[in-house]
């Protein structure tokens, strides 16, 4: 077997090896009662590799609308953002009900061939040891950044892949090779993961500009080699148009999120950081296996290294950790917005130039006592630095001196025999060690300091089952229902529901959901189900789970309604108020204070609440407080009793009665009322809806009107090839008198822009391969040479 394949194969294994072996040690999923499902790793990445599973299997509702989150979204920005690496159609492989398997096995996965693409790439730029080449691309891969933050973001991980495998082709741009497989490398990093894969361009960037300066290439040469790389990385991006133009233009149409200030990071903690088992959402997991700083920095002490290689890696790696702090930099980093989250997600980088500084010292042997002792002077002062930091904990500085002398140890010994083996088994397990104690502790830092949910169980099986045999799509509408399990619960347990969480979540779906008495979390791009009877009959919620059971709803209307001739409806402050004037008839009447009529359901609105609501002896539980969360309309029961006020008791104040003044409505739901205008309206209803890859057609009542969708009118709607109108926030078309035919079609923003930029970007890479541009590229030196002479 050839070297270069061994050490991928064993980076690979020391990487699987780590993870799952810090897993286990902390008894977490799959290896013990710990689950994993924590923040947007049970909210969003689990959730949409269930739905990428049922879109392979046939299973799931619409194409490029999916039709069961956000009462129908985009999917194509979503897909881009979470599911368009290569890797995450694995998930087809296991069964619905263990993707959180898939999803842990696809992280692994993704872990290993980190660590053999950068590997590879060792090898590639410079001899070496077998073994050290696959111990140090292993270092990269088990970085604490993949440890602490890719391994609940896995879409990431596929940045940590990008790096090597840019910095790859950077060489081949200087070496002036593979001109057609360059452009496509590069595509494919970007769809899997264009937010990292940018970090990752960025990175190779500056490793290519070190690479020309320490191989001593002129300077034609290198304008030459830099112009290749651009062009490299234009076309590669123009292949991936067609899923990164909609991604920007998915963004745009989002409701905003969160706007920061960048903060740097206290410099003890930034070098706390450094070391082996250390936690901190706001901080730089710069961990990185002790061998790698150490060989690092003995390149600074090696006189048999010339200056020209030393020097320009050293100032590499300082001015990649210095960028991390510094505001300007900062946001050249994170395409220019600092992210609503951590600051540092372009930590990896950092490590991946650490990596390749100690490999070129590598490349000219073992050092030397002195540059040793050197060496190990830095890290030192560098731990010394991270002392007053409270991130330290007794086991970073126990694993971080334990390491620093056995690899220390390894690197003095004899480099023949025997001795050459117990190098090896001294510096492998100085990294699977400290790799896998920073695992463990992050999986148990990670339970303690952010929001975690139920991971898939039994009861959550049950749920799905019943909510399958229960489905009537697209005759009606099928919610999940509470308690709510993650915040894409129509993706992970089916059904069709108002509950949908991401980076696109529209602008129109919130507003839209927030006038209706829709509440949310992540300052609105977290939005809850609605269980509500007015708005289940706006949006044909024909059954729902509550209370354990899956239970009918009466009053539900078709996908499809006409209205009469008229204006839209204009929201105001009352959610009340603005699902009459959607549903278009009064069902709600006005309470005494805060007292409902008998036989009325009472409906509280208090979307700035955070306590508990009472109504006799039902009580309710509000989570609320604008800007950061919204708590939703809640029902408080049927009155039942005369005279009985509702009651609110926030967490900071005593309980009292809701009057004006307080923040919050009260509403009183006659049923009988809403019956009759759900009545009329089907009178008006489409009398079939026929959904279609991309869009629907309905037969609709003659009559005229307005029609109406029961889905948010997003930007790319069209109906019978106009762009569509907005009926209180929902999908409409004015309708004739004489028209009984409606065929809407959805296209996202910016497919043909990225498909004409895809096509575009496919025949320049093709027309500069063909053997006429060949002969004219082969031509035009002798061309230059002939003139000059």
């Amino acid at each position: 077997m050839p070297n270069t394949t061994r050490s991928c194969l064993l980076a690979a294994l020391l990487s699987a090896a780590a993870v799952c072996g810090g897993d286990a040690v902390a008894r977490v999923f799959p290896f013990g009662p710990r689950h994993r499902a924590v923040n947007d790793l049970a909210n969003q990445f689990v959730p949409f590799h269930a739905h990428l599973w049922d879109l392979l299997h046939g299973r799931a509702d619409g194409g490029l609308i999916d039709w069961q989150a956000g009462w129908g979204t985009s999917f194509l920005p979503d897909y881009g953002t979470y599911l368009s690496s290569p890797f995450a159609p694995l998930v087809a492989l296991l069964p619905r009900g263990d993707v959180e398997y898939a999803v842990y096995a696809l992280t692994v996965l993704k872990t290993a061939v980190a660590a053999a693409a950068m590997t590879f790439l060792l090898r590639r730029v410079g001899p070496g040891a077998w073994w050290w080449a696959a111990v140090l691309g292993a270092s990269y891969a088990l970085c604490g950044w993949s440890l602490a933050e890719g391994t609940y973001n896995p879409m990431w991980l596929d940045g940590l892949i990008a790096l090597p495998l840019l910095c790859l082709v950077g060489e081949w741009c200087r070496e002036a090779r593979r001109p057609l497989v360059g452009p496509l490398v590069v595509a494919v990093c970007w769809v899997a993961n264009f937010y990292t894969a940018y970090m990752a361009t960025l990175g190779a960037c500056l490793v290519l500009l070190v690479r020309l300066a320490v191989t001593g290439t002129g300077r034609a040469a290198a304008v030459r080699a830099l112009g290749r790389g651009a062009l490299t990385t234009a076309l590669g991006v123009g292949l991936a148009a067609p899923v990164l133009v909609p991604v920007f233009l998915g963004s745009r149409h989002a409701h905003p999120g969160v706007v920061r200030d960048f903060a740097p990071a206290d410099g003890t903690d930034v070098l706390a950081r450094l070391l082996p088992a250390t936690y901190g959402f706001a901080t730089p997991a710069a961990f990185v296996c002790t061998a790698v700083p150490l060989l690092a920095g003995t390149l600074l002490f090696r006189r048999d290294v010339p200056g020209r290689e030393r020097w320009p890696w050293a100032g590499l790696c300082a001015a990649v950790a210095a960028s991390m702090q510094w505001g300007p930099t900062h946001l050249v980093w994170h395409l220019f917005a600092t992210p609503n989250g951590s600051p540092y997600r372009q930590t990896f980088v950092l490590s991946g130039v650490l990596v390749l500084a100690a490999w070129t010292g590598l490349a000219h042997g073992l050092p030397d006592r002195r540059a040793l002792l050197g060496g190990a002077a830095v890290v030192l002062v560098l731990g010394a630095g991270a002392l007053p930091s409270d991130l330290l904990t007794p086991w970073a500085l126990l694993l971080a001196a334990g390491g620093l002398a056995a690899v220390s140890g390894a690197l003095l010994l004899p480099r023949r025999g025997r001795y050459g083996m117990l190098a090896a088994v001294l510096v492998t397990g100085t990294l699977l060690g400290q790799a896998a104690a920073t695992t463990a502790y992050a999986d148990r830092e990670r339970l303690v300091r952010l929001d975690d949910y139920p991971p898939w169980g039994a009861e959550h099986a049950r749920r799905a089952a019943a909510l399958v045999a229960a489905d009537g799509w697209p005759a009606y509408r099928t919610d999940p229902g509470l308690p709510r399990v993650a915040g894409n619960d129509p993706l992970l347990l089916g059904g069709q529901s108002a509950a949908y969480y991401s980076s696109h979540t529209p602008a129109v779906l919130t507003a839209t959901t927030t006038a209706l008495g829709g509440g949310w979390t992540s300052r609105g791009r977290n939005l809850l189900g609605l269980d509500n009877p007015v708005t289940d009959a706006l949006f044909g919620v024909g059954a729902r789970w509550r209370d354990g059971v899956v239970v009918r709803t009466a009053t539900w209307l078709p996908l499809v309604t006409v209205r009469p001739p008229g204006p839209a409806p204009r929201y105001g402050p009352s959610p009340f108020r603005n699902q009459e004037l959607l549903l278009g008839s009064r069902v709600y009447g006005a309470p005494r204070g805060a007292v409902c009529p008998v036989g009325t359901e009472v409906f509280l609105w208090a979307p700035d609440a955070t306590g508990t609501a009472r109504l006799g002896d039902r009580g309710i539980r509000l989570l609320g407080g604008r800007p950061r969360r919204s708590a939703a309309l809640a029902s408080l029961g049927i009155q039942r009793t005369p005279g009985t006020p509702v009651l609110l008791r926030d967490d900071r104040a005593v309980e009292r009665p809701v009057l004006p003044g307080t923040g919050a409505e009260v509403g009183c739901l006659d049923h009988d009322r809403l019956r009759s205008a759900v009545t009329a309206l089907r009178a008006r209803a489409a009398v079939s809806v026929r959904l279609t890859p991309d869009g629907l057609r309905a037969t609709l009542p003659a009559g005229g009107g307005t029609a109406v969708v029961a889905t948010p009118r997003l930007a790319g709607w069209r109906c019978d090839g106009a762009p569509a109108l907005s009926y209180g926030g929902l999908l409409a078309v004015t309708l004739p008198a004489g028209r009984t035919e409606l065929s809407c079609s959805f296209r996202p923003p910016g497919l043909r822009a990225g498909a004409a930029l895809g096509v575009a970007a496919a025949l320049a890479l093709l027309l500069r391969h063909t053997p006429g541009a060949a002969r004219i590229r082969r031509r035009a030196p002798a061309a230059r040479a002939d003139g000059g002479s």
